[in-house]
């Protein structure tokens, strides 16, 4: 197996992009990522996206896209793992690299989701749920998150207002983010007061429907080490079941705890060795349970990291580091790539006020659904 590095990244700004299709969104992220990489061809491009049929009425997004950004001719897929399809679509480009497969591959996240109604998006997304014992029973996406946020709560005695220092640390670190959505830092009264989604989960707690594409370019160590931003030391993959009833305990996300093990082990590095961590905080409550299981905090005191300020840009865990996706927004197939690109530029010191110090070793992880595929990414500076 080769060494994997990455070459390039390119992202663009998350919002309600009204003026841009699904496929400029895409283009502007990849021609930023192979001008970052100083390449004008590549031997694959890996699209992750959850939503494109559902709410574009488009699929074949492999083709489309490659085709669009003057690549026809080169292998071309789309990736789905529902909101974990941009990590997803970089482990496919891990795999060919890292196989010999190919040599210089692209992995490009990109979701267009604000040209519906919020109805159809809603229902969008419910499809990352298990349709037919979670979504027909009439339980929204948002709805699942609530009911593990109130079981949290309620086992560990976790009081609501100790989930704010989650989303005021977003939002403070999405101010300095010119590619972030809300770049406006909020208060924990503001999280306190926010309007009731699904008790007790409120506007706050949530990270919002947006548009964007993020990408990046992966080579073999062997041949671009000089051109190297960044090199991946693991990537792994672990699913449990759909259905949050089934799962052996709702409150631990087995599929993290194994993900994030595997990872380790692949990196050879433990918990104390990352110094950010870019987790899945589309709701609150996973940002305390993706802390837990990964093994930063015992069971049930992932929240209380938030209140001792431990998550901080300089503080023992930086999660969230360019607003996360509560604040930097979750286009939900290019988030797992977002997350990546926000490692490099951490370990590559181009963070900006953002910027942890002396970053090092980075972990980015994807999760798709409620838990049920978590996709790891460990990477390295250079």
């Amino acid at each position: 197996m080769r060494d994997v590095i990455i070459i390039g990244i390119g992202q663009t700004p998350v919002g309600e992009h009204w003026e841009k299709s699904l496929r400029h969104l895409a283009h502007d992220a990849i021609m930023a990522a192979m001008a970052d990489a100083r390449i004008e061809h590549a031997d694959a491009l890996y699209v992750g996206n959850m939503l494109s049929g559902e709410l574009t009425g488009q699929e074949h997004l492999g083709a489309l896209i490659a085709d669009f950004v003057g690549l026809r001719g080169i292998e071309a897929l789309k990736v789905e793992a529902a909101c974990g399809s941009g990590a997803a679509a970089v482990r496919v480009g891990v795999m060919a690299v890292a196989s010999g497969l190919h040599d210089v591959v692209i992995a490009c996240g990109v979701e267009k989701m604000t040209d519906t109604s919020a109805a159809v998006t809603t229902s969008g997304l419910a499809t990352a749920a298990d349709q037919e014992y979670e979504v027909s029973q009439g339980i929204s996406f948002v709805g699942l998150n609530a009911l593990l946020m109130r079981r949290y709560m309620y086992e560990y005695g976790v009081r609501k207002e100790e989930f704010a220092g989650f989303t005021v640390n977003a939002h403070r670190n999405a101010a300095h983010n010119p590619y972030a959505m809300f770049q406006s830092p909020i208060t924990a009264e503001t999280y306190v007061k926010a309007g009731m989604i699904a008790d007790p989960i409120n506007l706050m707690d949530s990270s919002p429907v947006c548009d964007g594409a993020a990408c990046v370019v992966l080579a073999p160590a062997e041949l671009l080490g000089g051109r190297a931003k960044a090199r991946v030391l693991a990537s792994a993959v672990a699913i449990d079941c759909l259905a949050v009833h089934d799962r052996r305990d709702p409150l631990v996300l087995d599929a993290a705890v194994a993900s994030t093990q595997k990872a380790y082990a692949q990196a050879r590095v433990t918990p104390a060795d990352i110094s950010v961590f870019e987790l899945h905080d589309a709701f609150s409550i996973m940002s305390a349970l993706s802390l837990e299981a990964a093994g930063f905090a015992p069971r049930g005191q992932g929240a209380r990291m938030a209140t001792d300020g431990e998550i901080g840009i300089r503080g023992r865990v930086p999660i969230s580091t360019m607003g996360g996706l509560k604040a930097r927004g979750h286009p939900v197939g290019a988030t797992g790539v977002y997350q990546i690109v926000e490692v490099v530029q951490q370990l590559m010191g181009q963070a900006g006020q953002n910027q942890v110090p002396g970053a090092n070793i980075g972990m980015a992880q994807n999760i798709g659904g409620s838990g049920a595929t978590v996709i790891t990414h460990i990477l390295a500076g250079v």
